[in-house]
């Protein structure tokens, strides 16, 4: 059984390698982006992937969708700090294919999640399960808690803005920009730059018609 770790964060792929290690019959290799991920994937379809989504350059729900479609054998597990309900929701639905690891998961939930990948069942922590159980309370404005900075750099994000560009009209570091973005995506609870333009828009962070122009 082929794994491929498709996480940029150096200690995760140690731990999740040296988790891998001590599994009978299983053969890991770390992939650095998409475009190598899907030629491993051309070799050996019927594989494991372990993403971290967040990180990952895959832009949205809509490319895994594709992703599943085009790799129907190969399963999925998205082994993040964070992914919202929403997201989870959605993912859910597309099929049994994924799986949803969240970075608190102990080891014997880590080791569980494999385990079932490897069955072709589908695996939800713990941790996830209570969040998706929990009754949703409606967002409002006074929630996300921006600073005047982030909702800067939110209505940036929202106008197609890469955060190398964002840096460049703030005169900040790449480093700095893209912490804040982190910041801003975690107090929204999204996953990604479509995401958060919409909870913008509807939160009035970002107003509609300047959006649309």
């Amino acid at each position: 059984m082929f794994v491929y770790l498709a996480d940029r964060q150096d200690i995760t792929r140690a731990g999740m390698m040296y988790i891998l290690s001590g599994m009978n019959d299983v053969d890991f290799r770390q992939t650095e982006d998409k475009t190598e991920l899907i030629f491993q994937l051309k070799e050996h379809p019927d594989s494991i992937v372990i993403i971290d989504y967040t990180s990952f350059d895959i832009n949205d729900i809509e490319e895994l969708e594709v992703l599943s479609l085009r790799f129907p054998q190969t399963r999925w597990i998205l082994f993040c700090t964070e992914l919202s309900t929403d997201f989870v929701k959605r993912l859910i639905g597309i099929g049994p294919q994924y799986s949803i690891l969240l970075k608190d998961s102990s080891l014997r939930e880590i080791k569980e999640c494999i385990t079932y990948s490897i069955r072709c069942q589908r695996y939800i922590c713990q941790h996830m399960t209570e969040l998706l159980l929990t009754p949703e309370k409606q967002i409002t404005k006074e929630d996300f808690k921006l600073t005047r900075t982030e909702t800067e750099i939110l209505k940036d994000i929202a106008m197609g803005m890469t955060t190398k560009e964002i840096a460049e009209k703030r005169f900040s570091s790449f480093h700095t920009v893209n912490t804040h973005r982190k910041n801003i995506f975690h107090k929204l609870g999204v996953n990604n730059v479509h995401e958060a333009t919409k909870y913008a828009l509807r939160s009035g962070l970002v107003d509609a018609a300047e959006y649309y122009i």
